[in-house]
């Protein structure tokens, strides 16, 4: 009840002058709007972090998801080849892991991620690796396991 006594007390020219004032402030504020031009920066509101943010690259491989099973199981890396072995014309490959469990290879099988074997010789298998690029850029790569003599590293 007091504010509304001290609000009737004064005179209505008092609050017409203060009217007029906040809408020429505002007609004011309204004629200087600020304008961000874009010209080599970037968008200041844009958050931080996105789900993009990772940039992908051209050349990223980019990943099949297909379960892995068998041979896909393990890189030629971390095998050990250890014997070879003929049937005929056909060759097939004896590999051992690091705990030394043996496997057998054959040509046309699929070893690590991306690899096939594609050659299986007298003294070394040839696994050709083939990746695509997230660009869609094929990348093959050779990769030879060769049979190293008794005694050698």
């Amino acid at each position: 009840m007091a504010l509304f006594l001290l609000c009737v007390g004064a005179p209505l020219s008092a609050y017409a002058d203060d009217a007029d004032d906040e809408q020429k402030a505002l007609q004011e504020a309204k004629s200087e709007y600020f304008v961000y031009r874009y010209e080599n920066r970037k968008d200041p509101f844009a958050p931080f972090i996105t789900e993009t943010s990772n940039a992908h690259s051209e050349d990223e491989i980019i990943e099949n998801g297909e379960p892995l099973t068998g041979m896909q199981l393990f890189e030629p890396g971390q095998l050990t080849l250890v014997g070879l072995l003929n049937k005929g014309s056909e060759y097939f490959a004896m590999v051992e892991d690091s705990t030394g469990k043996g496997y057998t290879l054959a040509r046309g099988m699929k070893i690590g991620r991306r690899g096939v074997i594609r050659e299986i010789g007298p003294t070394k298998v040839l696994i050709e690796e083939t990746a695509i690029t997230r660009a869609g850029k094929k990348l093959v790569t050779p990769v030879d396991m060769v049979l190293k003599k008794e005694g050698e590293k």
